[in-house]
């Protein structure tokens, strides 16, 4: 068997719901559109299995879930040293040439990057030159007037607006970057190993700022309507605190459709990159043989409920629904279009062994999506499952590192500040969700449970956990729950011990 190459484009914090193919009404996302109009695969119901960055790419590059090794903060991640397998070691080991480009919050900083890949990428002031662009500031550097004072509303709003290049060229940033040194690699490559191109860039993830024309090309009027709470008293005590502490609640509608726009076009700058990726693969006659894979690691609530930003510990739909777009080789026959089952990003490590014949070599909780790309109307999974938060006292999980390096005035120290408190109720506390196409329970370890009708309200703005009309659906939940908890508590070894010496 000759196996495909694998390319991986992985943005971070792209909503589920902001795609053109699936009805939204302002993003402009045409590439990604007519791919799934031409080739790919796109799943309507896809599912992170935690809403931050580094737990989640744990996840989606072993097909365990977080609790299965304790990866529930953005300071644990997947230690080689520690016996704990990623796909791109994986792949590697296998025999596929591995170029990585783009940010990491998948494995130790201090370790390297040796074990996983044969290239990790960084651009050169040769590569610069020969790109004929000027390196500027990413999202997060550069001059943070635009934040205003702490008094300001607009200090934690993660609201930057329009970005203006010192030239005529696009604002190149460190995703331009990576996106050009994958160009490079894809053109190049004559290699006779078959290669993965893992490209995780930073959009959309906030500051929401991007340039033209993609800063002007949502139309403000088409933005759709948030999503708001009418009541606050029986939702988590985390977000609340980051509603009080981000200091949003007099933005006008016309701010939050610039914010909301803003991030769209974020998005639409990702489609456009994804776009030339795409031509390079095709220019170089590479794309026919190659796997590819368009998902996210988590969402964003982009205004709903009056919020900006992320959490660790809630799991409405913006936060736990990402993109998740599949072409397969062509030995495969897909069937291009929507999906409408529900998926989980643990699929996607199985999905490529299964595409590549390659034995993992550990146990994991993943199903390969290959039938639901060459068959429609086949149901993958009956329910789907995010977690995360802390146990009290649990300091480890708390991230206190973010805190010291970010500083209590921080973008993020609205949260932050509530995930190291030792308050009662405990605002970061332990909790996970249980979604079906119907229903939404989470269990929360120190506060009130949560549970949503999603047919009749899919903002999930009304926690019905004390209605006695669901308390039966509500148990058959909280069973669905256990019985998972059950089979996925642990992972044995497959190599396995001798009970006696000699």
């Amino acid at each position: 068997m000759t196996r495909p190459n694998i390319l991986i484009f992985n943005p971070d914090q792209w909503r589920g719901d902001v795609l053109g193919h699936m009805g939204h009404a302002a993003v402009q996302t045409p590439v990604l559109d007519n791919w799934v109009a031409e080739d790919a695969v796109s799943f309507r119901h896809a599912y992170v299995q935690a809403t931050v960055c580094t737990p989640s790419r744990c996840s989606f590059m072993t097909g365990w879930y977080p609790h299965v090794r304790g990866h529930r903060t953005m300071h644990h991640m997947l230690n080689p040293q520690k016996e704990e397998p990623n796909l791109l070691q994986v792949l590697r080991h296998n025999g596929y040439f591995v170029w990585w480009g783009g940010k990491n919050d998948l494995v130790p900083g201090q370790l390297g990057y040796e074990d996983h890949c044969d290239v990790h990428f960084r651009p050169t002031a040769e590569d610069y030159e020969r790109w004929g662009h000027v390196p500027q500031p990413g999202n997060h550097g550069g001059d943070l007037a635009w934040r205003g004072t702490p008094e300001d509303d607009n200090f934690y709003s993660f609201f930057k607006g329009q970005l203006h290049s010192s030239t005529d060229q696009p604002y190149f940033d460190h995703d331009w970057a990576m996106v050009r040194g994958a160009l490079d690699f894809i053109q190049n490559y004559e290699g006779e190993q078959p290669f993965c191109v893992f490209l995780p860039i930073g959009y959309p993830h906030p500051p929401y700022c991007v340039e033209e024309p993609w800063y002007s090309l949502t139309s403000r009027e088409e933005v759709p309507e948030r999503f708001i709470y009418e009541q606050w008293d029986d939702k988590p005590s985390l977000l609340q605190g980051i509603r009080d502490s981000q200091n949003l609640r007099g933005w006008s509608e016309d701010r939050w459709r610039e914010l909301r726009a803003t991030y769209y076009g974020m998005c639409s700058r990702v489609d456009h990159q994804f776009g030339l990726v795409l031509d390079a693969m095709k220019s170089s006659e590479k794309y026919e043989d190659t796997a590819i894979f368009f998902f996210s690691d988590h969402g964003d609530f982009t205004g709903d409920y009056g919020l900006v930003e992320k959490t660790q510990n809630t799991f409405q739909d913006c936060l736990s629904r990402v993109p998740l777009l599949i072409k397969p080789p062509k030995s495969v026959n897909a069937v291009n279009g929507i999906r409408d089952g529900l998926v989980e990003l643990v699929d996607f490590p199985a999905t490529v062994y299964d595409l590549a014949d390659i034995d993992c070599g550990y146990w994991h909780f993943g199903l390969s999506l290959v039938n639901q790309l060459t068959r429609t109307g086949i149901e993958h999974r009956d329910a789907v499952f995010t977690e995360g938060g802390r146990l009290i006292n649990e300091v480890q999980a708390s991230e206190v590192e973010s805190l010291a390096r970010n500083g209590s005035l921080g973008l993020y120290s609205p949260r932050i500040n509530l995930q190291v408190a030792e308050s009662s109720p405990l605002p970061h506390s332990k909790a996970t969700m249980c979604r079906t196409k119907e229903f939404k329970y989470t269990r929360r370890a120190y506060e009130q449970d949560e549970f949503y009708d999603l047919l009749r309200d899919p903002g999930e703005t009304t926690n019905l956990i004390s209605d006695p009309q669901y308390s039966s659906k509500i148990s058959e939940l909280k069973e669905r729950m256990l019985t998972w908890y059950m089979e996925t508590a642990d992972v044995v070894p497959l190599v396995t011990d001798q009970r006696g010496f000699g």
